[in-house]
């Protein structure tokens, strides 16, 4: 095997491929990346068993086909610190591969391509594609509410469900929760799957360009996405994600209409003040008026008193603050609306007239 790349064009891909790979592997192939050259094509695959990146590349200077895997890390450490718009040699010698750029060259060691693992994939039950941009944001404002190392495992990922036109995507860690929902266009398909953790960072940094379409399949046991010349591949979480409908149809007070930004800066001002391990502040919601408050162990309190849209019964609940502010900061509006359950089981947040997004923070106890 033997061609030439321009480094630029090289970086990108391998940083992708990178991250997919785990620092720490137990199978010494799992910390390369598989290159495959011919066709005038470089293919480059990374994998940790549980998610894959494949990333094809038009390169028009090859002399040699074959196929290599090799130290994923190193090469990319490498290819960063040469000089931009530098022309990259390869060269496959043996069991090395001598990399050469400018005056530099360096030999790394290789492990044969046909032990590099396959990626298992079940029969596609569904595709439809969808706005890159409108999946990424999708993505973005609801990610940061998933669990991390819950023991209800399904909570340590999101669920994406279509439904025809409907594409819905739902995180949660018990605590809180985002909802996304959005109309994609005609699909004439239907499925409920939950993403691992990891797939959607993944998924989040890979989903660049706004201008383009990404295109979705899903079969019984994992999700592939056709993005540009990449194909991402992940393994789903197996199980039920919580039915969170009944959370909705309820009764709630009157709305409350708060400025954004104020109540941001606010929440940020008496969190300091709030019991480090906790965060809990209490809201005390009366006509017109908010009071937030908070103590910690040490004595300390804060009050701030904030002007609302609100004609009602007076409610008090406390919140954990950092959720709140999770919340408050993903919302795209000036203005906020609390919709506080009757019975004080929940409160939810989103922007004023229709909103894609809306946000669950259950209360707390302090």
């Amino acid at each position: 095997m033997k061609f030439v790349i321009n480094r630029d064009l090289l970086l990108g891909p391998l940083q992708q491929i990178a991250r997919v790979i785990d620092k720490r592997q137990t199978l010494p192939i799992l910390s390369n990346v598989l290159i495959q050259c011919r066709d005038n094509r470089l293919i480059m695959t990374g994998t940790d068993l549980e998610v894959q990146i494949v990333s094809h590349l038009d390169i028009n200077d090859v002399r040699d086909e074959g196929n290599v895997t090799l130290p994923a890390r190193k090469l990319l450490d490498i290819c960063k610190l040469l000089p931009a718009d530098s022309a990259i040699k390869f060269d496959l010698d043996g069991d090395k591969v001598k990399v050469s750029s400018g005056r530099g060259r360096y030999t790394l060691n290789t492990l044969p391509a046909d032990i590099f693992p396959e990626f298992n994939r079940n029969d596609t039950k569904t595709c439809f594609k969808v706005n890159a941009g409108k999946l990424k944001e999708g993505l973005d404002k609801t990610a940061f509410c998933m669990a991390i190392n819950d023991t209800r495992f399904y909570l340590n990922g999101l669920e994406l469900s279509i439904k025809n036109s409907k594409l819905k995507l739902v995180a949660s860690d018990g605590h809180r929760l985002a909802l996304y929902e959005d109309d994609i266009g005609e699909t004439g398909q239907e499925a409920k799957i939950i993403l691992p953790r990891k797939s959607v960072q993944e998924l989040c940094r890979l989903l660049d360009d706004s201008e383009v379409d990404a295109e979705i399949r899903i079969s019984s046991n994992t999700i592939v996405v056709l993005y540009k010349d990449v194909v991402f591949s992940s393994k789903l979480v197996d199980g039920r994600f919580p039915d969170f409908s009944k959370s909705l149809n309820q009764i709630f007070l009157n709305p409350v209409g708060i400025d954004r930004v104020s109540l941001k800066e606010a929440l940020m001002r008496v969190e300091v003040l709030s019991n480090e391990k906790y965060k809990g502040v209490n809201f005390d919601i009366e006509s017109c008026s908010l009071k937030l408050s908070t103590n910690n162990p040490e004595h300390d309190e804060a009050e701030e008193d904030m002007v609302i849209d609100y004609l009602g019964d007076p409610v008090s609940m406390a919140f954990n603050a950092q959720y709140m502010l999770d919340a408050v900061s993903n919302i795209d509006d000036d203005n906020v609306k609390m919709n506080v359950a009757a019975n004080a089981s929940a409160c939810f947040l989103e922007a004023p007239g229709r909103s894609l997004f809306r946000y669950i923070v259950m209360p707390m106890r302090i």
